[in-house]
């Protein structure tokens, strides 16, 4: 299990660093990528590609961001991590955030896996 705690590090330290290359070193190539807020899913991936398509782009929004895991519970299977999360962001956006404000917020997110690779992220706000 401390293997599945070493990925979801590398994961969130590839997020933290935005670098997107050390975030999905350990993805399957199938993973599917869902976002999550207030219950409804606001967007699914299919694949390493969507997904890396989409955190690149993703970059643009920030220009500082940081997830720190609070709390980590696994089984085989499943890691859910407990996140606290900071942001600022660097552009403005159409619910009316603008460039240059700060975001705090606490999140989940859900990694499953399979032969140790991450092969479902489902990040929860």
């Amino acid at each position: 299990m401390i293997e599945k705690e070493k990925i979801i590090q590398n994961y969130i330290e590839g997020y933290n660093q935005f670098d997107i290359d050390k975030m999905i070193a350990d993805f399957d190539e199938s993973v599917v990528f869902e976002n999550i807020q207030n219950g409804e899913t606001n967007m699914t991936l299919n694949g390493i590609k969507e997904f890396a398509a989409q955190a690149e782009k993703a970059k643009e929004y920030f220009s500082a961001r940081k997830q720190t895991i609070t709390s980590l519970i696994q089984d085989e299977i499943t890691a859910i991590v407990e996140i606290d999360y900071y942001a600022v962001l660097a552009i403005d956006f159409p619910n009316g955030l603008k460039a240059g404000q700060e975001l705090n917020m606490k999140g989940k997110s859900i990694f499953q896996f399979s032969d140790n690779k991450i092969v479902r992220l489902a990040d929860m706000s």
